[in-house]
């Protein structure tokens, strides 16, 4: 056996004992240990309740004994992230998006969807045959489309020229090119068309998340109920069964006292279990005493951190793409050139997660919002999420600041 408090890597099969504080579940355990073995968590919990002569069978054991000042927390998951490290998902070029891959899985996100923005079939129809390959390799978990069935009135950084009512001619093509792959898809729900919109994703078992939308409040009250009834007649259940809501507050109208939009349609329902919130809390698209109001308003069990990132995340200001869009990024703010609008962010999964922190949420109900609910959205919470026996080996080790020390994703320490 070999003991440091660095991560050792290895070619040859073997067994990795990790030791820290645990947070995972809503739960932080001090004094804990994680086992992993064939990529699998074998134990999770207190480090004296381990028994390791129960394991056996593996060349070699790499223990890594960690501080006490570091946590052990899940693999991140992001369910809407375009990109990051100069690699562009929307833009559909294979060696782009493995760039972009790379740096996210070497982040600490290592699970996520690759998100497209609106854009010309053809293209759209490209990103997801490449989006399918490299689900096919475990590369990525999915596919989410933003668009094109969005509002023009709350376009954002979406390229308005390629903006469609609802297709259900075209969404067909696109459910049947994605091939069980595509989990998520915007839309707004006033469009013409959108409740038959609606009712073809859930038939497919493809999550309704209401987003980029100028609708009020009653709108968006019915479609996300209509979208939570077709997911459980599609037989999902528990969080797997509710609509998510795109990046709450951004790419929609304000809420004001005579005319509250979509935003308190999506907070009541979020706080009823009946919808989840995307928050992109990066401390950019979102005040921190919005993104603190908003945990204590629906709690953490009804939210989503997201990144939204695009290709400048983890590198410097510049001029970068979002798919067919130019983007300068100035101070960490990415903007259109065309316009000016937000256009995406530049934070990785595990900077939105210390952003949370400092607004004011608990760490424990940060990471779960980042792991734990983002992984049942999936459908995926038997497979990833958390800290848990039988669960896949992803798992970060951050310090006290919250900064990346290492990552383990199926098993294997990220170089």
């Amino acid at each position: 056996m070999t003991a440091t408090d660095q991560p050792t890597f290895s070619s040859a099969p073997v067994r990795h004992l990790i030791t820290g504080t645990i947070v995972t579940d809503a739960t932080v355990i001090e004094d804990g240990l994680v086992a992993v073995e064939d990529g699998r968590i074998v134990f999770s919990g207190v480090a004296a309740e381990f028994d390791e002569g129960s394991f056996e069978g593996f060349e070699e054991t790499l223990r890594t004994d960690l501080p006490s000042e570091r946590y052990l927390v899940p693999g991140f998951v992001d369910v809407h992230c375009h990109g990051g490290n100069g690699g562009d998902f929307p833009g559909a070029e294979e060696a782009s998006a493995r760039k972009a891959i790379d740096f996210l899985h070497r982040s600490g996100t290592t699970t996520f969807l690759a998100s497209m923005v609106t854009a010309p079939r053809e293209d759209l129809l490209r990103g997801i045959e490449l989006f399918v390959r490299l689900a096919d390799e475990g590369l990525v978990a999915g596919i989410h489309l933003e668009g094109p069935f969005l509002s023009h009135a709350r376009c954002g950084a979406q390229n308005p020229a390629y903006l469609l009512e609802p297709d259900l001619g075209l969404l067909n093509e696109l459910v049947e090119a994605a091939a069980g792959k595509l989990a998520t898809m915007t839309y707004a729900p006033e469009l013409p068309g959108a409740a038959e919109l609606v009712d073809l994703m859930t038939f497919h078992g493809v999550t309704p998340s209401l987003g980029h939308t100028d609708c009020d409040d009653a709108t968006a009250a019915a479609s996300l109920a209509a979208a939570r009834e077709g997911l459980e007649s599609a037989g999902f259940d528990g969080v797997s069964s509710l609509p998510t809501v795109t990046h709450l507050f951004n790419g929609m109208p304000p809420m004001h006292h005579r005319t509250p939009g979509p935003v308190s349609a999506c907070l009541r329902t979020a706080q009823e279990g009946k919808a989840v919130l995307e928050l992109i809390a990066d401390g950019t698209h979102l005040d921190p005493s919005m993104v603190a109001t908003v945990f204590q308003l629906v709690g953490a069990s009804n939210i989503v951190l997201v990144t939204d990132s695009m290709a400048a995340a983890g590198l410097s200001d510049g001029n970068y793409m979002l798919g067919p869009s130019p983007v300068t990024v100035t101070n960490g703010v990415a903007t259109l050139d065309s316009t000016g609008s937000i256009a995406g962010g530049t934070a990785t999964m595990l900077d939105v997660v210390r952003h949370t922190v400092r607004a004011g949420v608990g760490l424990a109900d940060a990471v779960s919002s980042a792991t734990a609910v983002p992984a049942a959205v999936l459908g995926l919470s038997d497979e990833l999420g958390g800290l848990r026996r039988g669960l896949r080996g992803d798992l970060v080790v951050v310090d006290k600041e919250l900064q990346l020390a290492a990552v383990l994703r199926n098993g294997d320490w990220i170089a």
